[in-house]
């Protein structure tokens, strides 16, 4: 990629944080718009977690290919088609005639957002070559995520109320278009000097792996055991596979060596861990809100704020502090205000006073803006450029699986407590096995911080850094 003016830098980061405005926006005004689709459609708990994990799931699978195809064949071009089939799919959403056609045009959408955000952090990488610019930049780009937060809710509320659900997905169309335009304009083309081969069993294995073990959790507390085994079985064997045939392929789909890195695999299960909370806070507190408090749509965006503004506001902080302190303190604030946030409903049962509500909306926020930024720097700082695509893909992975993660769980307990009692009053004692399980994600996120940020940590990632610089002489290639 050639160098750049400052002024140029600062457009591109402007149009690859659109994309990730657009992923984002859609994911949290699909959640105000759930109580929604369950009324209209009689939708149950579980057909509401797949309306959100259909979209996750997809996107999680081929966030690594989209990663490693833009590295070969070119970054920009990648990332346009990604916003035309995003745009198309947001276009179908609309145009659903039922729960299920919904499901199939939200895994479209997906086929489109995988090919947006890790291309466009690869992108953000490569602009960016300064490591403090890069922090700022990602910085900025964590910022994003509290926009779709704050706007999201507010914009979906008032789409849902005086439109209807499908008017959520109307506004994609201007803003696609939008981004589309300035990318064939102003982003310049740029590819991986040595870019990875296709992994087409690599690819199968991590797609029957996420959807297998998503499908078992979420049918689990409806389904018999027998019906839910095989796919158990099939999550374990599919996962066995993969930790067999990749180390023995020259360029596998993921590389396992990356893992050698305490703060790479850090990163990994801190962003599971942070987006499993995510997911299940979002999923939680959206039904909450509006079948058991009986608000309204938009009030229930009104009361999400408490939450959006803080991680707004954090995220550009979190960004400054990874670029001159480091990674540890970002990741030590977000893990431990969202283990309080998680036991201040688990244990204080925060739902009963608003302002105990208020407080743990807060907290959350807080603790979501300050893990972003380290996540994203700590998973390609210290990998080598041409690997950007590839390192930066599988973070953005990681945060989609752990969403879907999340949802099912957090689904999947409620609709175990709920059993036949009425929704509205047996939601609260049902949820709060969920919270515990949102505090045990922040108290992760809080203890992997700890020891993936030290100075034991930061050898293990030079020392994988020269082994990525450096072909392994000894691995023995699978036939393609």
């Amino acid at each position: 990629m050639p160098e750049l003016s400052h002024g140029r830098r600062v457009l591109v980061l402007a149009i690859c944080c659109t994309s990730l405005l657009i992923v984002s926006l859609d994911n949290t005004v699909l959640n105000v718009a759930l109580p929604a689709l369950q009324r209209e459609f009689d939708a149950s708990t579980s057909q509401l977690q797949w309306t959100v994990d259909a979209y996750t799931l997809v996107l999680a699978s081929l966030l690594m290919l989209a990663g490693s195809t833009a590295d070969r064949i070119g970054r920009r071009r990648v990332f346009t088609s990604g916003l035309v089939v995003f745009t198309l799919g947001s276009v179908l959403c609309s145009l659903a005639p039922d729960l299920s056609w919904l499901v199939v045009f939200r895994m479209v959408q997906a086929v489109g957002g995988s090919m947006l955000n890790p291309v466009a952090m690869s992108i953000i990488t490569n602009t960016f070559t300064d490591p403090r610019e890069r922090a700022r930049a990602i910085g900025v780009w964590g910022a994003v995520v509290g926009i779709s937060m704050a706007a999201g809710p507010l914009v979906g509320g008032v789409l849902v109320e005086s439109v209807g659900w499908r008017s959520i997905f109307w506004i994609n169309l201007p803003v696609g278009l939008a981004a589309l335009l300035l990318t064939r304009r102003h982003v310049p083309e740029s590819r991986a000097p040595e870019p990875r081969r296709v992994d087409p069993v690599g690819q199968l294995l991590v797609m029957t792996l996420f959807g297998s073990l998503t499908y078992a959790i979420i049918e689990a507390p409806h389904a018999s055991l027998p019906a839910v085994a095989p796919f158990v079985a099939l999550a374990l064997a599919a996962l066995l596979a993969l930790l067999y045939y990749e180390p023995r392929r020259r360029e596998p789909l993921i590389d396992l060596r990356f893992f050698r890195s305490a703060p790479f695999s850090g990163a990994t299960v801190t962003a599971v861990s942070a987006f499993a909370a995510l997911g299940g806070f979002l999923f939680l507190s959206t039904l909450y809100l509006q079948n058991v408090r009986g608000l309204s749509a938009l009030e229930a965006g009104l009361w999400m704020l408490p939450m959006a503004v803080p991680t707004f506001l954090c995220a550009p902080l979190s960004g400054r502090l990874v670029g001159s302190r480091g990674p540890r303190l970002p990741l030590l604030v977000a893990g431990g205000a969202m283990t309080a946030s998680g036991l201040l409903f688990a244990l204080f049962e925060a739902e009963t006073s608003d302002v105990s509500l208020f407080l743990g909306y807060v907290l959350f926020g807080v603790g979501f803006g300050f893990v972003n930024a380290p996540i994203t720097n700590t998973a390609v700082s210290g990998m080598p450029v041409a690997q950007a695509g590839v390192a930066s893909a599988v973070a953005s992975t990681s945060r989609q699986l752990g969403q879907a993660l999340g949802v099912a769980v957090v689904g999947a307990v409620l609709t175990a407590g709920v059993g036949a009692s009425p929704h509205a009053d047996a939601f609260v004692p049902a949820a709060r096995p969920a919270w515990w399980i949102l505090a045990g994600c922040g108290l992760a996120v809080l203890l992997v911080g700890a020891v993936t940020s030290g100075p034991w940590a930061t050898r293990t990632a030079r020392r994988t850094a020269a082994r990525l610089a450096a072909p392994e002489p000894h691995r023995t290639p699978t036939p393609r």
